[in-house]
């Protein structure tokens, strides 16, 4: 598995490029800024970009869609309860202060429980609304080990904000406990901000999920 973690933008948000070794096939997690620098990431691995994933519209998970897209191919993926969001990336921007264009058409919507494939790799599409309505989580075994992308679901020791459009506490905690908090322990966490952590250490140590 080829796998690389780009923290772009003012929010750093972490972009992941994930490639089959085999078939140079990938999907890009997320590509929120820095369109060039994902473009370089992915040309200098020698991957063909199959599936633009996102794991919410927020505009810095979106905001650098359109130029890789342009640039490197894939199909723009998101849950269909974010399109209100992902269609308004604009006006998102304006109101953080950031001039953004409009994010090409979602060409496929990402159900929960679909598997996603790119070369000889799947991945599971889990849907857990609460930082948005339609904030996804994709988990994906590789080498023996477990991972999860949780976008701004869970971060270490922390967990994302419900303060924005369409957020819910409530759904939020649902989501982590009965959605991700029933993964092996051993899971690697890889969030839409700051470090790993392991799906384990949050559910003994996250203070928000006491």
């Amino acid at each position: 598995m080829i796998q690389e973690t780009l923290a772009v933008g003012p929010l750093q948000c972490n972009c992941v490029i994930l490639g089959c070794e085999r078939t140079r096939e990938a999907v890009v997690i997320d590509p929120g800024d820095e369109a060039e620098r994902i473009v370089r990431a992915i040309t200098s691995a020698g991957l063909s970009v199959k599936y633009l994933l996102h794991t919410h519209a927020h505009f810095d998970h979106v905001g650098a869609t359109r130029e890789v897209k342009k640039a490197a191919g894939g199909a723009p993926c998101l849950h269909r309860d974010d399109e209100f969001l992902y269609t308004h990336l604009p006006m998102q921007g304006q109101l953080f202060g950031f001039r953004l264009e409009e994010a090409p058409p979602v060409e496929k919507f990402l159900e929960d429980g679909e598997t996603v494939v790119f070369g000889d790799h799947r991945m599971e599409v889990i849907h857990t609304p609460g930082h948005s309505p339609g904030g996804l989580c994709f988990r994906l075994e590789t080498g023996g080990a477990q991972w999860l992308f949780s976008g701004d679901t869970l971060f270490d020791h922390s967990v994302g904000r419900t303060d924005l459009w369409g957020g819910d506490g409530e759904n939020l905690t649902r989501s982590i406990r009965t959605r991700i908090f029933t993964l092996d322990d051993e899971t690697r966490v890889q969030p839409g901000h700051g470090p790993q952590t392991l799906v384990g250490v949050e559910k003994r140590e996250n203070p928000f999920l006491r």
